[in-house]
Formats: structure tokens, sequence, C-alpha cells
């Protein structure tokens, strides 16, 4: 996996440009994420390259450099990420989906105690608000090790950088420094692992709560619930993040607060400017088709939507129509549609008069 291009670590191109490496980093780490992989050390390691190479894509200068002389050029700023840095990359995550300046709680070793886990939703659920059962799995610090991961939590100064937490690797006149790849920047690094945890540091938990689902949320929000986190070595713990996932319905179309519905209706309720009954959302609403309506019309029921998130608003309910004709008619129903069209006299006629003219001038081309 170490010797995989960085561009194919990310599933991007050469020539993407910083968003699309920024959209593919954020749901390859979220997929890698070990929250939602525990114990799989190959989403462990898969994750740390996913840090690594974004760390160097996302940045233009080392992207360059990078892309000139390979991962050799660059090794001092790109680096191996260890333990510590995996929550570091995730809590960047964390940044950009809760809101700029939120980098997570997080341990005095830099480990994000915040955790994300993903609620699906059928439509009725996202749209109405619902009570769901949560099963959350949450890290718990080793009491035998005080999460050092150490056995007896001895640990020793780290061999490879000498306590400073970063190694260097000079190249003509620059000076890279990385990110320590024994003890991942921490300094230090254990002899032993602790027999309890197995050198993880930690040992995980589950638990059942319930949660209110608020009326009107939809896929891409987030409900953050406090203290339902990973814990330190005291207890303390951080926020769950609930990413949702709203399911599609076979007859209503939802956009953000607007709900749309695609509604049949027979040529002559049209002509006759028939009432019809419709279903929407909280029961049946009460269409009037105009006599001129066009097919793909559309009729707007105003706060007959998705409740507007922290707003007392609803959005609207939007029916479009779809006019539609008989596959084929009987000799009856024929002979009751021509005299129906007779009975217009000119008027069933549109385009002879508007084609006159036109009729005039193709007659005139060939005349000797």
């Amino acid at each position: 996996m170490e010797s995989l291009d960085y561009y194919e670590v990310l599933e991007v191109t050469r020539t993407s440009d910083k968003d699309s490496i920024k959209k593919s980093y954020r749901k390859l780490a979220l997929k890698y994420h070990p929250d939602r992989n525990p114990d799989d050390k190959d989403a462990e390691e898969r994750f740390k390259l996913i840090n690594e190479a974004y760390e160097v894509l996302s940045d233009d200068n080392k992207r360059a450099i990078y892309d000139r002389y390979g991962k050799e050029g660059l090794s001092g700023s790109s680096g191996a990420h260890g333990f510590g840095d995996i929550f570091e990359g995730f809590g960047s995550i964390f940044e950009s989906f809760f809101g700029g300046g939120m980098g997570g709680t997080r341990t005095k070793r830099g480990e994000n105690l915040d955790s994300l886990q993903e609620i699906h939703l059928s439509f009725k659920e996202a749209v109405f608000g619902c009570a769901k059962t949560i099963k959350n799995t949450y890290r718990i610090s080793c009491q035998k090790c005080s999460g050092t991961g150490a056995k007896d939590g001895k640990l020793q100064t780290c061999s490879a950088c000498k306590g400073e937490g970063k190694t260097y690797i000079r190249q003509g006149f620059v000076t890279f420094a990385q990110t320590c790849g024994v003890c991942g920047g921490a300094g230090r690094q254990k002899s032993q692992d602790c027999p309890e945890c197995k050198g993880k540091g930690y040992e995980s938990k589950e638990e059942n709560f319930e949660v209110n689902i608020p009326e009107g949320v939809d896929s891409g929000n987030r409900i953050r619930i406090q203290g339902r986190g990973h814990a330190d070595s005291k207890g303390k713990r951080g926020d769950l993040f609930l990413q949702i996932y709203a399911e599609d319905d076979e007859n209503f179309i939802r956009d953000g607060e607007n709900v749309y519905i695609q509604v049949p209706v027979f040529f002559t309720s049209v002509l006759l400017g028939e009432s019809i009954k419709i279903p929407s959302l909280r029961g049946e609403v009460e269409l009037k088709l105009p006599t001129n309506a066009k097919d793909g019309a559309q009729f707007v029921f105003e706060n007959q939507g998705v409740k507007i998130l922290n707003t007392s608003a609803y959005g609207k309910f939007v029916a479009q129509i779809t006019i539609t004709y008989p596959k084929k008619l009987n000799a009856e129903q024929k002979e009751l549609l021509q005299k129906l069209h007779e009975s217009f006299g000119n008027e069933s006629a549109p385009h002879l008069s508007a084609l006159d003219q036109c009729f005039a001038k193709i007659k005139s081309w060939f005349k000797s």
C-alpha cells in the first residue's frame, strides 16, 4: 500500500482540482476512519495513507514538488502518520463538516474524542421527525496502561527522533521535517505492548440510547449529541455526531424544504376545468385545473412542504401536471370527438389562419 501513487490513494486524477480532491478525501476518510472500522488494521493503515496523500495534494507547493520529484522529493513534508495523527486528520474533516473553528474534543495528546455515525431515515421519519434508538460503540482509555498502549504504562524516549517527535531529511540546501513514523510525533514509544489492550491504548464499549430526530432533517444534516463520543483517561467523553441519510419516496420528490408531486391529468379534465383531489404530505388537497393549463404547469400550495429547521416556517408543496391522452378510441368515442371538433368551426383549425402567408409564399415559388 505504501508504494501507491497519492492520486490513486485518493481516487482522483493528476488533473483533478482542489475541490475534487477534497471531496474524495472526505468520502474516503469517512469510509476508512477507525471509528467505523474498529480493530481493522487494514482500514487503519488505509486511513493513515489517505491523510498522508491529502496533506500533500491539498497543498499547492507540496503537490508541485510531488508531481515533479515524486514521494522522495517531498517525504520530509508529507511523512508517515502515527496513531495520534489519525485523529488530527479527522479533526480537519470535523471542521469542514460541522462548522468553522471546531477542531473536535481532544485529549492532551491530540487524539480526537469526537465520533461520527451514519443514521438512515425513511422519507417519513426525516420529514416528520421521530425517535430512534442508537447503538453506539465508543472507546475508553485502557486502565492498565493509562491509554499509552505500553505495558504498565511505561514509555521511553523514541529512539528514532530522540524525543522531538519529528525526523529530518536534508536534500541539497533544503531540510524537510516529517512526523516521526515510529512514535507518531509523541516523542516517546513503548517497549512492550500492554497485554490488556494489546497495545491499542483503549477498549471498546457499547451503549444504546434514544435520540429525538427533529422534524425536517435531510441528507447531509448532522446532529450533535454531547458526551456520547470517546472517553479519555479521566473518563471525559467527546461528542457523537449523527450523519443523516434520508431515503427518497416513490411519489414525493423532496428539494430541501419544498416537495413536488407529479400529477397525471386526462386532457378532458383540463378542458372542463375540473377540480381533483391529490395527496399531499398531510392529507388531501384540492387542485383546481384552469381550462388553459399547459402540460408541465406547476401549482403551488404555500406552507404545505417540509418544516424549515430551527424555524416555525414550512416550505412549499408543488403539484406538476402531466396531461395524458387516450392511447386509442373506439367508434363511439371517435364519433363524439369528431362532433366536438366540428362544433368549434374555424377555431378547430388554427394552423390554417396562422400559416396562410406561408402557404401563399410556397405557391408563388412554383408559378411559371
